[in-house]
């Protein structure tokens, strides 16, 4: 292992990587990310490197691990450098014909190729229109890093920003140049980065902390994990920079349980940092220490909030505290601590090697730089989107997530998570940024964005996200525990059908309470999904209430199955399927759901041949009375 104890050393270790690959050898790239491992890209690894030994082509073609790649729909992912050849879902029985086709035979396989709306092969990765519309930054280096080796950072420029933060710049410039690129934290709050690393710094003290706040908890975000997983190495050198800067010497990445391959390369990480000099005593000969633990947690969405996972990090029970003091002042074990997101942090060796001119010249007037979404829900294209800040959710959702599958109609979109709102679809042309999507009853959070059809039951969704927020509070504060679980109690009992005049006003007025006085920010955000899913689907809330119905056909106790006789063909699937035995019928006699057995699981209605599309949802209407009766036979 080379000791990197000087930025020349550093510089000189760069250029011998460099120069001991050779740029036109074959080099296999394979998403290594948590998505695709759950599609078996283990085994494909395994079976490709079998191939390649058994074709005698083990020295003419490297392979290469790499994090996430970003288009999950499509994983496991394989991309073929230098010629960008991209294979989607590849299978290991693909293998073979991978290797003694397009490796030996230089030939591409259309069958693998991502197809688009008009059935066209592409080729290659960056043609795709998923990627094409995207403008990958921070996210871009992930399919070139194996993140369990450094050099492979360090190939591509990786540390040159700390190098440059330590031999060429103070403190106070890094600083300056923070705050004039305004970069705003990149977890949900969206404040200033340079204000609280400026609050940090001047705060009393000798001992200060810098910490990662990788408890990424919103249902649907994952972009976090997957910096963390395939490029912990840029997510360390932003760190590094900020504790230089504030003049921390001890850091934590405090990272949720259930992200086993983010602890686990984000341990491998830190191990070779250490080893290389980048991490330590004396970095880069600079004289500065600085060293990293991790803090794992335990599942708990509260801890997300700063001052909870700080009381996290110290031992005990994660829970908020007042802010009249802040956590920049008063943080772990009351000394000066700093807080920022895992995205937020590997921004930083961006601006200090391009500048604070080059960040603010992408995005908008307030919120600058690039943003990654988790863009997951009804939409053709899933996966992980990094765009400028500005970016319509129009070209987002249709552009790079490739519209709505199945012809259906899109509803909404819910962006920040929980705590989140829902945006319709009149709002698809506004610019996504930090200002814009408070002001539409909405916020950024950690990057989730779920996209809603016409299937989707907003009074349903509301309640979803309530039912989640009142199992999480720590239930410190009683304008939110009590505030959220009797907002829940009502949103149960509309969707029960059993709502009444008044319940959207209480709504209302109890969100306004809870949004007030909570002590922090859950609570405080905790009405947004209820305020804004009223103020743009408040006839939906209007029909469960007065007909009793449930439009979107998705609240059980506001819907029934029937069987319609006419189309009804008596195949018996139905009644084979049906898990409570409440589907009756003999052959060649109309089959009847029996409603008070009925649970109203779908089932029928899944397993209904499409051919005859018999069994139908009913929402608000009489269920018609059963009819035994012959079938009759379609021509």
């Amino acid at each position: 292992m080379p000791i990197l104890d000087s930025p020349a050393k550093l510089e000189k270790f760069r250029e011998e990587i460099l120069s001991h690959r050779k740029q036109e050898k074959p080099c296999v790239t394979i998403c290594s990310g948590t998505g695709c491992r759950a599609l078996a890209s283990e085994e494909v690894a395994r079976t490709l490197v079998a191939e390649i030994e058994k074709n005698g082509l083990k020295d003419k073609v490297d392979i290469r691990r790499t994090g996430c790649h970003g288009f999950c729909e499509k994983g496991p992912i394989m991309v073929i450098l230098p010629e960008d050849i991209c294979y989607l879902q590849v299978k290991p029985e693909d293998i073979p014909e991978i290797v003694g086709t397009t490796l030996k035979e230089k030939k591409i396989i259309d069958r693998l190729l991502f197809k688009d709306a008009a059935g066209k092969s592409i080729v290659h990765e960056s043609d795709i229109p998923f990627y094409k519309n995207q403008s990958r930054t921070v996210f871009g280096n992930n399919r070139f890093i194996d993140s369990k080796n450094i050099d492979d950072y360090i190939a591509l420029g990786g540390y040159s920003a700390l190098s440059k933060a330590l031999s060429q710049m103070k403190p106070e410039e890094i600083l300056d140049e923070i705050k004039k690129s305004n970069i705003r934290g990149r977890g949900g709050a969206g404040f200033p980065a340079g204000l609280k690393w400026e609050t940090a710094r001047n705060a009393p003290g000798t001992t200060k902390y810098v910490i990662v706040n990788a408890d990424e908890g919103d249902p649907g975000a994952y972009k976090d994990r997957s910096l963390l997983e395939g490029n912990p190495h840029g997510v360390l050198e932003g760190l590094i920079i900020g504790a230089y800067v504030i003049g921390a010497h001890e850091g934590y990445v405090y990272v949720r349980q259930e992200y086993p391959l983010a602890i686990e390369n984000l341990g491998i990480a830190l191990e070779q940092a250490r080893e290389y000099s980048l991490l330590g005593k004396n970095i880069l000969g600079s004289g500065f220490d600085f060293d990293v633990s991790i803090q794992q947690g335990a599942g708990a969405f509260v801890s997300g909030e700063s001052s909870a996972l700080m009381t996290a990090i110290e031992g005990r029970v994660g829970e908020p505290r007042p802010k009249y003091i802040r956590t920049a002042v008063s943080g772990i074990r009351e000394k000066p601590s700093n807080l920022n997101n895992v995205e937020t942090w590997a921004n930083i060796p961006f601006i200090l090697n391009k500048g604070a001119d080059w960040f603010t010249g992408i995005g908008t007037k307030g919120s600058k730089g690039t943003k990654i979404f988790s863009l997951v829900g009804k939409v053709n294209n899933t996966g992980l989107v990094e765009v400028p800040m500005g970016t319509t959710l129009r070209h987002i959702i249709f552009d790079v997530g490739g519209g709505i599958p199945g012809g259906k109609k899109f509803k909404a979109v819910q962006t920040g998570g929980p705590s989140g709102g829902v945006i319709p679809e009149k709002l698809l042309d506004m610019p996504v940024d930090y200002d814009e999507m408070t002001r539409a009853g909405s916020m950024m959070g950690s990057g989730g964005m779920i996209v809603m059809d016409e299937t989707t039951c907003m009074v349903d969704i509301a309640r979803y996200y309530l039912k989640f927020l009142s199992e999480e509070s720590c239930g410190k504060c009683v304008p939110c525990r009590e505030g959220i679980y009797q907002m829940l109690k009502i949103l149960n009992r509309i969707c029960g059908g059993k709502g009444k005049e008044g319940d959207i006003e209480l709504l209302e007025e109890i969100s306004g309470v809870v949004q007030e006085f909570s002590l922090c920010a859950l609570g405080q955000t905790a009405p947004n999904p209820v305020l804004s899913s009223i103020r743009y689907f408040r006839d939906e809330y209007e029909v469960h209430i007065k007909e009793k119905r449930c439009p979107a056909g998705v609240c059980k106790s506001l819907i029934s199955y029937y069987i319609d006789p006419e189309k009804c063909q008596a195949c018996m699937i139905c009644a084979r399927s049906c898990p409570v035995q409440a589907i009756t019928g003999e052959k060649n006699m109309v089959h009847v759901i029996d409603q008070e057995k009925c649970t109203k699981c779908g089932t029928c209605i899944e397993v209904c041949p499409q051919r005859f599309s018999a069994v139908t949802k009913l929402s608000g209407e009489k269920v018609p009375a059963p009819v035994h009766q012959k079938i009759k036979v379609r021509k």
